[in-house]
């Protein structure tokens, strides 16, 4: 009888109840990034829900209007993330100022519109916790919102971009209310000018990270930028305002500086380059794209860095001297970006790589003058890349491909998109078991042979780009899904030969987010359902030109895709019913519906007012004179942007004629 009470006590009593919330907590800290399984703890009993509550820190919602509900729900509130929500308005920001008032640190509303300065004077004014702010792209904030930033006296970091009506009475008020500042990003903030940086370098003596991008300064902020003793990044991409005269007067550079961005300068030289870094001896990141050429002058210029790890050339004209003096530096670079640089040969190539042996990642992206000579030096020399970027170095031959798996195993990123890579090539590349993202668009040699050892070999793959290479099938990806199960993003486009049983075989990686198969005429409904169930992380989703998806394939995604946030309808047989039905998914924010034969403009007036958490939309033009101008007027002012297209009917072309066109338009 005893031993019967004993078993009835047992089995109701939840022995969760005997932790503590602070072990609670530490098995919650263990759960992945997927809101789905916190999601899945709370429902499971009432003192779950209530653990899950108090321990939530970041919430990111996609609207504004059940704001109030979900700070009540969850008080602990660190750090708020309202950069999904179209619009937020003053009365938004005054809700979470009264209920996150003694928690929240953290707020980014770089996409937000709507708000203005009294919405931020608020928030400033009774969260006096506050340590980080991001007002990115908010066209409208003008000089009153910046003081009402002011006002947020702890504020350590501050994002302002595109703020462009803001000037430099605005950012002053800014530098004498916050001086605590240790960040601060101004990049295309047009209305501040030399005043308002020298306030800020004058008061927060604290900044670590400066970002001047676009901004229309000249040489005399610059002298009061270098005297920050605690500055390590210092951004300047187009500031056509300074050149080498001015910086000539510079007698001392910033010796805290550890990372200098001046891409964009076209009016500095190697002698401004060198005035700029005097001193500057613990620099580590340098980055020079679209600027001066790289000539001998300028690579001697960076003798005196000798702590450098990275320099990114991105889009300069490169000279076989100014790689060979690079390749001459007593340092020993981590980092070399060439991409798109004009100029880059075997020789220059060879004599870099071969002195760098330590370098991790190298984009030679677009050099289309090296060969197998280069990838021979690369491969022979750096064999402990991670990441090799090469797209479009169309001399290199298919046999060269073979040494990069046979010398580089601990690659991690690699970009062979627009290549001669056939199968011999991957089958090598299957002996980096790190290889996480593998990216091989437009390589027209490539078959499913290839693709079985990559799925054989490199089971940590979570991204693989397949556009427009068309000689693979059904089984190649069936491979790649059965032993890559983590994948999270997955490009077949115009792999005109794919069929449902692909769709059917990822549908069995559940992380996969990203799934675009545009141009793939044999995909039905039936495969996209599979995808539907099985992926249910699905948040982009690409299905132009797929013709014989319907609305049997909507509803599966309705039900089953609550996490979709951007979808591409356009050239599909979708029609009013299975576009109506997408308003059930309450994620979905960004929509393009081109040529959709089956769509009436009464179902896309029901289809815009039922999607309530649209932010934008793209439409034929030839449906804005068959709807009423209210409608859309009601649309935009939720905060969805509808951008029209007139567009013609495009039909496929071959890939290989498609290739043959892109070639003749490269110079």
């Amino acid at each position: 009888m005893k031993n019967q009470k004993q078993q009835r006590l047992s089995q109701t009593t939840n022995h969760f109840d005997l932790l503590s919330e602070e072990i609670v907590f530490t098995i919650l800290d263990f759960f992945g990034e997927n809101p789905i399984d916190k999601k899945s703890f709370s429902l499971t009993c009432k003192s779950f829900y209530v653990i899950e509550s108090k321990h939530r820190k970041n919430l990111r919602p996609l609207r504004q209007e059940p704001l109030s509900g979900i700070l009540t729900r969850y008080p602990n509130i660190i750090h708020l993330d309202l950069s999904l929500c179209p619009r937020v308005t003053d009365s938004s920001l005054t809700t979470i100022s009264n209920l996150c008032e003694s928690t929240l640190r953290s707020i980014d509303l770089s996409r937000s519109g709507a708000f203005s300065g009294s919405g931020l004077l608020r928030l400033a004014v009774n969260c006096r916790n506050l340590v980080e702010i991001d007002v990115s792209n908010a066209t409208n904030l003008k000089d009153a919102g910046a003081a009402a930033l002011a006002e947020a006296k702890n504020l350590e970091k501050l994002w302002m971009g595109r703020c462009k009506l803001v000037t430099d009475m605005g950012v002053g008020c800014i530098a004498v209310g916050c001086k605590n500042l240790k960040l601060i990003s101004l990049k295309w903030c047009l209305g501040v000018g030399d005043f308002g940086v020298g306030l800020i370098a004058v008061k927060c003596k604290e900044i670590r990270s400066l970002d001047l991008s676009y901004l229309p300064i000249t040489d005399k902020c610059l002298p009061s930028i270098l005297k920050l003793q605690h500055l390590e990044d210092l951004v300047l991409d187009g500031c056509f305002g300074i050149d080498d005269d001015s910086l000539a007067a510079l007698k001392h550079g910033c010796k805290s500086l550890k990372a200098l961005d001046m891409s964009n300068c076209q009016n500095i030289s190697h002698l401004g380059l060198s005035s700029l870094t005097s001193g500057t001896g613990g620099l580590q990141q340098l980055t020079l794209a679209y600027g001066s050429p790289v000539t001998l002058a300028l690579a001697d210029g960076l003798k005196k860095l000798f702590m450098l790890q990275s320099i990114k050339l991105d889009g300069c004209v490169v000279t076989c001297a100014g790689l060979k003096a690079i390749g001459n530096l007593c340092v020993s670079l981590k980092e070399l970006s060439l991409s798109k640089c004009l100029g880059v040969t075997d020789e220059g190539l060879s004599s870099v790589v071969t002195k760098h042996r330590e370098l991790r990642k190298l984009d030679i992206t677009c050099c289309r003058k090296i060969t197998d000579v280069s990838i021979a030096h690369i491969t022979n020399s750096c064999t402990t890349l991670t990441s090799l970027r090469m797209e479009s170095c169309t001399l290199v031959p298919r046999e060269a491909f073979v040494l990069i798996g046979q010398r580089c195993p601990f690659l991690e990123e690699l970009d062979l998109t627009d290549n001669e890579i056939d199968d011999e090539g991957l089958k090598s590349i299957s002996r980096c078991p790190n290889l996480a993202v593998l990216k091989l668009g437009i390589c027209l040699n490539i078959t499913d042979e290839g693709l079985t050892h990559v799925g054989m070999g490199c089971p940590k793959l979570v991204e693989l780009d397949l556009y427009r290479s068309v000689e693979i099938t059904d089984p190649g990806i069936s491979a790649i899904a059965s032993g890559c199960p983590d994948l999270e993003m997955v490009n077949i486009a115009y792999c005109k030969d794919i069929t449902d049983s692909s769709l059917m075989s990822l549908s069995k990686c559940s992380r996969l987010n990203t799934f675009e198969s545009r141009g793939c005429p044999l995909i039905t409904s039936l495969g996209l359902a599979a995808i539907a169930v099985g992926c249910r992380q699905l948040a982009k989703l690409d299905i132009k030109k797929c013709h014989n998806v319907d609305d049997v394939g909507m509803l599966p995604l309705a039900h089953f895709s609550q996490n979709l946030r951007q979808i591409n309808l356009s050239y599909s047989s979708v029609t009013d019913v299975g576009l109506l039905s997408l308003a059930s998914i309450s994620c979905l924010q960004s929509l393009t519906i081109l040529h959709v034969k089956g769509l009436t403009p009464r179902g896309l007036a029901a289809a815009l007012l039922a999607c309530g958490g649209l932010t934008k939309v793209k439409l034929q033009a030839s449906f804005k004179y068959l709807l009423p101008q209210p409608l859309f007027e009601y649309i935009e002012a939720r905060g969805c942007v509808l951008q029209w297209r007139d567009k013609v009917f495009q039909a496929e072309l071959d890939p290989k004629c498609w290739k043959l066109q892109l070639e003749d338009m490269v110079p």
